[in-house]
């Protein structure tokens, strides 16, 4: 865990009368996600687990709290003038929707690898889309030069008092939901959700811990609060893309380095195991970035119960994920948890050997999803063939079973 260290020249500036007053305003617009118990992941760690649904939130992640609360404030002239935002989706479908509601133009610079749903999304709640770059800072870059030119009012997807105090409203529901909650994890970007929980959370039961979770590949945190200031990221690789965030907001950190606990890292395939896990044991689809906290309860196993005191909560951060995406991680979640075998194996080159291939894996009740034959491999010799296997297993012992049994036969066994 990476600890966080107070700074008296990073005084937080938002307080639990500014997430109270968020509230009155989403009153009308959002009621309260659910709250779900894992009883799989409870089993695992020994520790009672909730999981906060925000991927069933409006707009499909929490996203909607910041957006509409800042864009509610706006006067009237400022409203006329619209509203102009950056971001890679989730953000994107928050401030469409929310100036829908509002009555207020809006134009969202997203990235030209944005996954098409939520360009449509986005496009579907009124907003204009226009692709550019490759990063979101490409998009902000640009989002702010057409502030400049016409006028309209930037929505930081994180780095603004209003936007965190919108955000720190799913904090006061976790209180309400699961009043004896002690730990709180929390899928960490820019921060803003982070530190809305946080304020909410540390202002009425200070001795719950709130830890941050990232992905590993895009984990501007830690060397931030190390550092006492936000320190950008050189690069940055993960299909977390809604906390792909190469540099912590301003506004959040702040409000992080004096009032959360600890920062964590999740891998890619902790995170794509998470993804799997939730989809197909707590039947909720939820995208990379909303399964950081899942992927690390699940990282940890029995050891949660030696770093965190339940009950747990675990927030779901959003759920707009990519069907061709999604497929994808199926497959590594698949894999990482033994049940998705990839194999080659070398034969004598004789009639009725791939058939006694094919036998025994029927013995061995695996589903055989691929098979090739292949003659040209280098490292064969002139008198074996290569057989190329794709395999559906139950487990990592299951898996073990056929690689052994393979060998046994006398089979030469290449795995990956």
């Amino acid at each position: 865990m990476v600890p966080t260290t107070s700074d008296p020249l990073q005084q937080p500036t938002v307080t639990l009368d500014d997430v109270l007053a968020a509230r009155e305003v989403l009153a009308k617009v959002l009621t309260p996600t659910p709250m779900e118990f894992s009883q799989g992941i409870s089993e695992r760690t020994g520790v009672p687990i909730h999981l906060k649904c925000e991927n069933l939130q409006r707009a499909g992640s929490f996203k909607m709290r910041g957006a509409y609360t800042r864009m509610a404030r706006l006067n009237e002239e400022e409203k006329a003038r619209g509203v102009v935002a950056a971001s890679a989706g989730n953000h994107a479908q928050g401030v469409a929707l929310a100036a829908r509601l509002l009555g207020i133009e809006a134009t969202v610079y997203m990235p030209q690898g944005a996954a098409m749903p939520k360009l449509a999304a986005t496009r579907g709640y009124g907003a204009e889309v226009i692709q550019v770059g490759l990063t979101i800072d490409d998009c902000i870059g640009r989002a702010r030069e057409h502030e400049e030119q016409t006028g309209a009012v930037f929505i930081p997807p994180f780095d603004h008092e209003d936007i965190v105090a919108g955000q720190g409203t799913c904090g006061l529901e976790i209180l309400e939901q699961v009043p004896d909650v002690r730990t709180i994890l929390v899928c960490t970007g820019g921060g803003g959700l982070l530190a809305g929980i946080a304020t909410a959370v540390k202002a009425v039961r200070p001795e719950v811990k709130v830890i941050g979770v990232q992905a590993a590949e895009a984990a501007a945190w830690p060397g931030s609060l190390a550092a006492g200031h936000p320190v950008p990221l050189a690069s940055m690789s993960t299909m977390a893309d809604g906390i792909a965030v190469g540099r912590p907001g301003d506004v959040p950190f702040g409000v992080v380095a004096d009032l959360v606990d600890g920062i964590e890292t999740v891998s890619e395939e902790s995170i794509a195991r998470g993804v799997l896990y939730l989809l197909e044991r707590a039947k909720l689809a939820v995208e990379p970035a909303g399964a950081a906290a899942v992927a690390h309860l699940m990282d940890l196993g029995e050891e949660v119960a030696e770093r965190y005191e339940g009950p747990v909560v675990a927030v779901l951060s959003g759920g707009n994920i990519d069907p061709l995406l999604l497929l994808r991680i199926i497959r590594t979640g698949l894999t990482v948890a033994g049940r998705f075998l990839q194999l080659r194996v070398r034969v004598p080159d004789r009639p009725g050997e791939l058939a006694a291939v094919l036998a025994l894996l029927a013995e061995l009740r695996c589903n055989v999803l691929e098979v090739q034959h292949h003659r040209r491999v280098p490292g064969l010799t002139v008198s074996e063939v290569a057989i190329s296997l794709t395999l559906e297993t139950s487990g990592h012992e299951h898996s073990a079973a056929v690689l052994a049994a393979l060998e046994d036969r006398g089979w030469v066994v290449d795995q990956g």
